[in-house]
């Protein structure tokens, strides 16, 4: 079994969306200015409401909706699946009156990790709103690409995606509110008034449904995570790319850190993080709260892009020192036939201390800009 298999179904029309579409990953990117575009800057003061912020904010550029979580099988077969959909804003179609006209297109990636066959799949979609073959609603929790969508209310998602052999169909429901990243409403990603977004996250959502894995159709529970981010900004031309941890530790607390990479290798001050309490409650971190090491390196035999692959986390004000590790290396996407971007994104476990305790958990880590520049143009 290949440890990757790669599928695209995408528009036509569409297949030639700007490459720094997938940066709605991290929702560091939408180019043109936001000023000429006519979208809103994500600014400070923004007060988040739910359920309405887990809809769609069509007056922002980029949104991202993005979910990760590890199952298990009765049988204790563990799996790591990604589900991702992102909206980007066309804002020469704003204009236009025609009920054709594509004033959004929609990106959607969907990976499953096999942890105990360490094999990985992922495929991708791409539609326009215009034609009904892709939507987010402004009014609901609803957002689909053809038949993969998530819906619900924010408390409560259902989850559904399919391609060839691997299938997931789960119910995820949250254990803890909305945890909201960064300061004042918003999540800073670098030095400029714009360089922000609107970011946050559902940290801790029980999982139940099933994973259909190479023809197979599994019951599974598990734990996930979800992300909801929107803005209308881009990353500085000094900033190469990122690294994002999410982990959920076996206390009931979790860790969310992102480091901004300059081209000199240094991470950028606006890089920042989040330590969520088994209450719920959050306290922000910045940059100097916190230390990542890279403790292993390893090179993409498709790609040549050499990733780090392992780290030593430590936040010393909390008490925490954490060693993180892949469950396998090969867990890298390669979205070059439609938005030209790969990046590595990938199940992890983490192990060490926090406040003076033992403690274990698990995660996923997001990297990109390690085997081409994310800012490269179509």
């Amino acid at each position: 079994m290949s440890e990757s298999r790669r599928s695209a179904v995408s528009d036509q029309r569409s297949a030639r969306i700007p490459v720094l579409l997938l940066l709605a990953a991290a929702a560091f990117s939408i180019p043109p200015p936001v000023q000429a575009a006519g979208f809103r800057e994500a600014a400070p003061g923004y007060r988040f409401s739910f359920p309405r912020d887990h809809y769609s904010h069509d007056d922002y550029r980029t949104e991202w909706w993005y979910y990760t979580g590890h199952l298990k099988t009765g049988s204790g077969d563990g799996y790591g699946f990604e589900l991702t959909f992102f909206r980007s804003g066309l804002a020469e179609a704003r204009a236009n009156p025609s009920r054709w006209a594509a004033r959004n297109l929609y990106l959607a990636h969907f990976a499953v990790s096999d942890l105990s066959q360490k094999a990985f799949t992922f495929s991708e979609r791409m539609g326009r709103a215009a034609t009904g073959q892709a939507g987010a609603s402004e009014t609901e929790l609803k957002v689909w690409v053809g038949d993969w969508m998530v819906e619900g209310d924010g408390a409560s998602q259902h989850l559904q995606a399919k391609d060839g052999e691997f299938a997931l169909d789960l119910t995820l429901t949250s254990e803890k509110p909305p945890v909201i990243h960064g300061e004042d409403g918003v999540s800073r990603k670098g030095e400029g008034r714009s360089q922000a977004s609107h970011y946050y996250s559902l940290t801790r959502l029980r999982t139940e449904g099933s994973l259909t894995v190479r023809g197979t159709r599994l019951p599974v529970t598990g734990l996930s995570w979800m992300d909801h981010e929107f803005g209308s900004t881009q990353l500085a031309s000094n900033q190469v790319g990122w690294d994002w941890f999410s982990l959920q530790l076996d206390d009931h607390r979790e860790l969310m850190l992102y480091l901004i990479r300059r081209s000199d290798g240094t991470p950028d001050a606006a890089s920042s993080g989040t330590w969520v309490a088994p209450d719920g409650t959050a306290r922000h971190l910045r940059l100097h709260d916190f230390t990542v090491e890279v403790l292993d390196r390893w090179t993409s035999p498709q790609t040549g892009g050499r990733y780090p692959m392992g780290w030593r986390l430590k936040a010393p004000g909390l008490g925490v020192d954490l060693t993180v590790k892949p469950a396998f290396s090969a867990q890298e996407l390669n979205t070059r036939k439609s938005t030209q971007v790969i990046y590595w994104e990938g199940a992890v476990s983490a192990e060490g201390t926090a406040s003076g305790g033992p403690v274990r958990g698990r995660g996923y880590v997001e990297m990109t800009g390690y085997a081409a520049p994310f800012q490269k143009k179509l």
